[in-house]
């Protein structure tokens, strides 16, 4: 089979994806083998091939945001069938056993894996997935359309979850890129009003076109105060934005993997007990209840499709901010 193979980080610019001729993967008894039919990228897949992420194997096929079929099951794979049409998301495994497990916080497992960091993700013609974090796609969904959910929808959700958001509540975005265009039509479903501070006027314009109440910069101050806000870009500064613009008793949610230094502020911010979580992962719960969520909304990403010889090409444009939306990487 064909795959994208990460065998040293290196910067975007440098190609650090090479495409190869793989043996076809054999899926273990737990597992389904799937022919893969789409494969979102993510920042977290640039991250990982740059090295911004420490490498947890090396070489490693990247890709968390994957559409298939299964092609062949396992033996312990109740519930499948192949020709069942599968979406994978980054949590790859956890090992059901511990206190976070019992709790089905399975995103805090000490012991969880994850796809295209730990085991070989979708960048590929063909991958396998264990079949207990499997999740059934919507038939409302088509491949290309239900690829980019995968991650950017699915973590978008868990941060609306975290930071508490409730219905009619007025809702900080910071940063509206992929995640952030999911979340707002989420929340607008809920009846949220929606707030949205991002650098880029063009996001901005986007934001409202949306259904945002407001759209600024990040030195610019939301006209009300927020109940609650989630943070999508990797920044410290941005984070302390959201916390100056939230009211009383609210919480910012931190939806990044990696974030850069944490700026000094003054305890003001904090007071009234208001609070900062960050957003771990996703759980098998927080993707099977999306995905039926974006269906029945509809939730709809904005993508652009690459062929999967043209990966370097899709990181690339990840990395410069050129995609609108999410990229998508199609292996035939």
């Amino acid at each position: 089979m064909r795959a994208l193979v990460l065998a040293r980080p290196a910067p975007a610019s440098t190609d650090p994806l090479d495409l190869r001729e793989l043996e076809p993967p054999e899926p273990g008894p737990d597992e389904l083998l799937l022919r893969v039919a789409a494969c979102g990228v993510c920042r977290t897949d640039l991250q990982i091939a740059e090295g911004d992420l420490p490498a947890r194997r090396l070489p490693i096929v990247p890709g968390h945001q994957i559409v298939g079929r299964v092609e062949a099951a396992g033996a312990d794979t109740a519930g499948w069938l192949v020709g069942d049409r599968v979406g994978v998301t980054w949590l790859a495994g956890a090992c059901g056993r511990c206190v976070r497990c019992r709790e089905g916080r399975e995103n805090l497992c000490e012991f969880a894996t994850f796809t295209g960091w730990d085991r070989d993700g979708g960048f590929a013609e063909l991958a396998t997935v264990r079949a207990d974090v499997a999740v059934r796609l919507p038939d409302a969904i088509d491949d290309l359309a239900a690829a980019p959910l995968l991650c950017g929808g699915v973590i978008g959700y868990r941060s609306l979850r975290v930071c508490g958001i409730e219905p009619d509540g007025r809702l900080g975005l910071f940063g509206f890129g992929a995640s952030a265009r999911c979340a707002i039509q989420v929340a607008l479903h809920w009846g949220c009003s929606v707030f949205v501070c991002t650098r880029s006027e063009v996001e901005q314009a986007r934001a409202l076109e949306l259904g945002a109440t407001w759209a600024g910069g990040y030195d610019e101050s939301p006209p009300e105060p927020l109940t609650a806000a989630i943070t999508f870009a990797p920044s410290g500064d941005v984070v302390v934005a959201a916390l100056r613009a939230l009211d009383r008793g609210g919480t910012v949610a931190v939806n990044a993997i990696h974030l850069d230094r944490m700026p000094e502020f003054p305890y003001d911010l904090l007071w009234w007990e208001r609070c900062i979580r960050s957003v771990a992962n996703v759980t098998r719960r927080d993707a099977r209840e999306f995905m039926e969520l974006a269906a029945a909304v509809p939730v709809r990403a904005d993508f652009e499709v690459h062929p999967l010889a043209d990966g370097n090409v899709a990181l690339q444009r990840v990395s410069s901010g050129a995609v609108q939306g999410a990229a998508v990487l199609v292996p035939s």
